[in-house]
């Protein structure tokens, strides 16, 4: 199925093996459209990168980076994003795109304070169905969010709990 708006899309999927489970990459020349975290299946490694789009290239290498050192990602590109949510002026899109922006690799933030950074600081539960229909985990770092209290809430509706503390924690690491 093409999440893309424009018919001109032509998608192209790749898996690549990570520590928190195999990723599934889908993209077209215009970007990354979905990152799907598979945290129960058998992993595959990627044939040959080369025929893959750039985009795609970029974000195996931009993931491959970030999972060797967590740090590391801080001076490269992010692979341009070209899915329909993104697209658009909504409030999950401009949530998604601040939290991006604005959170860096080791750095947290709460619902919450994502809410009043994006502009709307009533709209926490908001902010939380955005971190749930986010399509690009990882490039857009919803792990990073966490509840008020700390706690880290339930990433992948609770089955990822600890892929999150696990790239929390990599994340910190210094290399």
């Amino acid at each position: 199925m093409c999440l893309c708006v424009s018919s001109e899309c032509a998608l192209q999927s790749v898996c690549l093996e990570s520590p928190v489970g195999e990723l599934q990459l889908s993209g077209c020349e215009k970007g990354i459209h979905t990152i799907t975290i598979n945290i129960e299946t058998e992993h595959r490694i990627i044939s040959d990168k080369t025929e893959l789009k750039p985009e795609l290239q970029r974000c195996v290498h931009w993931l491959q980076s970030y999972f060797s050192s967590a740090q590391s990602v801080n001076s490269l590109p992010l692979p341009a994003l070209h899915n329909p949510l993104f697209q658009g002026d909504s409030f999950t899109a401009h949530v998604l795109r601040t939290l991006q922006e604005k959170v860096k690799v080791g750095q947290t933030i709460s619902y919450k304070q994502l809410s009043e950074v994006a502009g709307n600081p009533k709209a926490i539960r908001a902010v939380g169905s955005a971190m749930r229909r986010n399509p690009i985990p990882l490039i857009v770092p919803c792990h990073r969010v966490l509840c008020s209290s700390g706690d880290s809430g339930k990433y992948m509706g609770g089955r990822g709990n600890h892929v999150k503390l696990w790239l929390l924690s990599h994340e910190k690491q210094k290399d």
